[in-house]
């Protein structure tokens, strides 16, 4: 067996020399596609559109260059409510584009409509003359009394996991990697933002925007990660290649809140390779933003509730930069391999987290992480426990739960305990580079872990029932448990509350994850008078922490603690961010009172919410009881 430096130099020595990939790379089905790419792909992509608030909608063409596997074969894309107006063809070069037949199909509840294209014999390229739905599920429009400033609109997408079919004609699979150019008009004093390099520079602040903007993105990119944003925007430096973009009533704290990007881009790039991705931007959306974070390449997408002052929910900053290594460089490719993204990227958070500010905080968010996992393994039928998920004929966003995060970054800690940290650093680091501007399968990845990591040492790959891991429900017997020293005292002080011996105060040092773990150390049937108590010595409902807020309100909802009613609808009504609402509302809807609240919130937020947040909260509240 060869030492472990000099494997770590001959696995990405191999992986560095392999050839690229060879853009007819055969396809595995996408069951969350109608598309047919393994008869023409999508290689290029070129968006010509204007914002238009005052209609809610984006207008314009989309002009996708193909390569033509098959030349009998027409073209299908995936639409979702897209008003598509024309179809033109052209050969590869020169602008003599001609109307050809197109056809929508019948529509799908989960995967929208095909639209089937003719092809003429020389075609290459393909024009798109379409318009947006007002309703579009990828898209956000935002009046004037949602943003931060009150005076401007604001437009986002969300492409992940299937909307971008519902804003671009396109072969809406992540297994399908395209290049992509945008020239994006907006109202004047509005700034627009996408996920690529943009052709544009503030140069002199007093000047007002163009309004017309161009962008490219020269690497391969799956369809999720095509991204937009226009509002009005303001921008500071975090390093010669990272800026951070907001609302200027915003933009200073969220600059001060991110001040250690370019220190943990470094940091990932000391352990797994170079970061590829040209520039690496953020950009912090209104609260009405569905997720913590969106990995879009060039610029992130970002929440507010992580700008709590003190850096303690940074380690979402962590979580979409380690993206675009996992996720971004090498993808999952069907939504079934989700967890190769996710497993993978929370694994690289806790590594960059550990890097930056020492095992004790990587530590705290892995046994964070872990609960969180155990409880929602006792709540989710056996088929949503595996990582190889089984997602056919169901919508992709189901398997966002915290088994490919939590499960998928325990089985690769897993391989790093059998295995030794440099060896399995090693193999991640010839893994990112072997794939990379790929998209995989979790056939493919469970080949490159047996040649590159399980071959060289039986005895430590008997330790890792990597089958069991993948394909079976639950955790293996073997899995590891994380321990952190620092929530001692935590759990300390949480004992005597639950024993009602008086407690004196909280230490002033701690952080965000201390609060956390000390209010999930109350059993759910937590009486009301007990929160009265917790609410009287540490003012939890007067909390302006999101992650803080959104866990006190669950346990009043359950307790009926009367006095935080208040702050729950303020909450519900001004945060949109999944991880809170949903909750939330599975704890309101449990009783008929609840039930009925929570509908009444629901109608009065709804229009603040995004479409893929209102989808879930509907189905919340129609659940029977």
């Amino acid at each position: 067996m060869a030492r472990p430096s000099a494997l770590a130099a001959a696995l990405l020595a191999a992986a560095c020399s392999a050839p690229p990939p060879k853009p007819a790379k055969p396809m595995v089905r996408d069951v969350h596609s109608h598309s047919n790419p393994h008869q023409v792909r999508m290689t290029h992509l070129d968006l010509d559109l204007d914002v238009r608030f005052d209609r809610k909608i984006l207008e314009g063409s989309a002009t996708l260059t193909l390569d033509r596997l098959d030349p009998t074969a027409p073209l299908i894309l995936d639409t979702r409510a897209l008003d598509i107006r024309k179809a033109e063809a052209a050969p590869a070069t020169g602008d003599s584009f001609e109307a050809t037949p197109h056809k929508l199909g019948t529509p799908d509840p989960n995967l929208g409509a095909p639209l089937t294209i003719d092809l003429p014999p020389n075609a290459r390229r393909v024009r798109i003359h379409y318009a947006t739905s007002p309703e579009a599920s990828g898209l956000q429009w935002l009046d004037p009394p949602q943003t931060a400033g009150k005076k401007h609109p604001f437009l986002f997408t969300q492409s992940q996991a299937i909307h971008a079919r519902s804003w671009i004609p396109l072969q809406d699979s992540p297994g399908v990697r395209i290049t992509y150019r945008g020239r994006i008009r907006t109202p004047r004093e509005l700034i627009a933002l996408m996920s690529a390099r943009r052709d544009f520079r503030l140069a002199n602040p007093k000047e007002p925007p163009s309004g017309d903007y161009t962008f490219r993105m020269p690497h391969r990119i799956p369809s999720y990660l095509i991204a937009l944003a226009a509002g009005h925007l303001d921008s500071r430096y975090l390093s010669t290649r990272s800026e951070v973009w907001a609302e200027p009533s915003v933009v200073e704290s969220a600059q001060k809140e991110f001040a250690d990007t370019e220190r943990m881009t470094q940091a990932v790039e000391k352990l797994y390779g170079p970061y590829q991705w040209l520039r690496y931007d953020l950009l912090v959306l209104p609260p009405s933003f569905p997720f913590g974070g969106m990995e879009n390449p060039i610029v992130t997408f970002a929440t507010p509730t992580i700008l709590a002052g003190d850096q303690s929910l940074v380690s979402l900053i962590a979580h979409e930069l380690a993206h675009s290594w996992s996720g971004n460089l090498v993808t999952n490719a069907t939504w079934s391999d989700f967890w190769l993204n996710e497993g993978f990227t929370v694994y690289v958070e806790r590594r960059v987290l550990e890097a930056l500010y020492g095992p004790a905080r990587a530590a705290m968010e892995s046994v964070l992480g872990y609960r969180e996992l155990k409880d929602e393994l006792a709540r989710l039928p056996e088929k949503d426990q595996i990582l190889h998920i089984d997602l056919d004929g169901r919508d992709p966003d189901d398997g966002v739960t915290t088994v490919p995060y939590e499960k998928g970054a325990l089985f690769l800690r897993a391989l790093e305990d059998a295995f030794g940290r440099e060896r399995f650093d090693a193999f991640v680091r010839a893994y990112f580079a072997h794939f990379r501007f790929e998209s995989i399968t979790t056939a493919t990845f469970r080949t490159f872990l047996e040649k590159n990591l399980l071959a060289l040492d039986p005895a430590a790959a008997a330790k890792v029932p990597v089958e069991e891991w993948i394909t079976k429900p639950g955790l293996p017997a073997s899995a590891p448990v994380p321990v952190s020293d620092a929530f001692q005292p935590v759990e300390a002080l949480a004992a005597q509350w639950k024993t009602g011996t008086p407690a004196g105060a909280a230490p002033k040092d701690w952080t965000t994850h201390h609060w956390l773990h000390f209010l999930r150390a109350f059993p759910p049937d937590t009486p009301a008078s007990k929160l009265a108590q917790l609410d009287q010595a540490y003012r939890f409902t007067q909390s302006g922490n999101a992650e803080i807020t959104g866990q006190w309100l669950i346990m009043a909802v359950r307790a009926g603690y009367q006095p935080a009613f208040a702050k729950l609808e303020r909450f519900l009504i001004s945060v949109g961010r999944r991880k809170f609402l949903k909750p939330i509302y599975e704890e309101l809807v449990k009783t008929p009172a609840g039930r009925g609240r929570a509908a009444a919130i629901f109608a009065k937020a709804r229009a603040g919410y995004h479409p893929i947040a209102t989808s879930t909260i509907e189905g919340i509240i129609a659940r029977p009881r």
